[in-house]
């Protein structure tokens, strides 16, 4: 089993950044595909962001590309997802997750975190 605790969310402005943080425990995470999904209010929960365990290749949703940056450091066991130029529909529950595998073009998760809520004002 793998516990995944997901941290650095809040307030932040149209424009800003903001950095989450995913700490696991109970297994390493360096062989998993890790990821990031986010719950809009009042939408489904939709893929942010993954990295895989080798290279690492990365993929990002289109609304994100070129504003987040997902990276892990396997010594520390953490995910991080670093959020620039944010705007007000990023507003939404940011969730880590872990051990992810492509089915078609969506994606299986076997390990969720919590959540941890990001709202971004204009």
């Amino acid at each position: 089993q793998v516990q995944l605790v997901e941290s650095g969310g809040g307030l932040g402005q149209a424009g800003g950044s903001l950095r989450l943080s995913c700490a696991a425990s109970g297994r390493t995470i360096s062989r998993y595909t890790m990821g990031w999904f986010r719950l809009p209010p009042g939408k489904e929960r939709e893929f942010v962001a993954a990295i895989s365990w080798t290279g690492p290749n990365t993929w990002y949703a289109d609304s994100v590309k070129g504003r987040f940056t997902i990276s892990r450091d396997n010594a520390k066991n953490t995910v991080y997802l670093q959020m620039n130029n944010l705007k007000p529909e990023d507003t939404a529950v940011y969730y880590c997750a872990a051990d992810l595998s492509r089915v078609g073009s969506n994606w299986s998760v076997n390990y969720w975190g919590q959540g941890t809520q990001v709202t971004v004002s204009s």
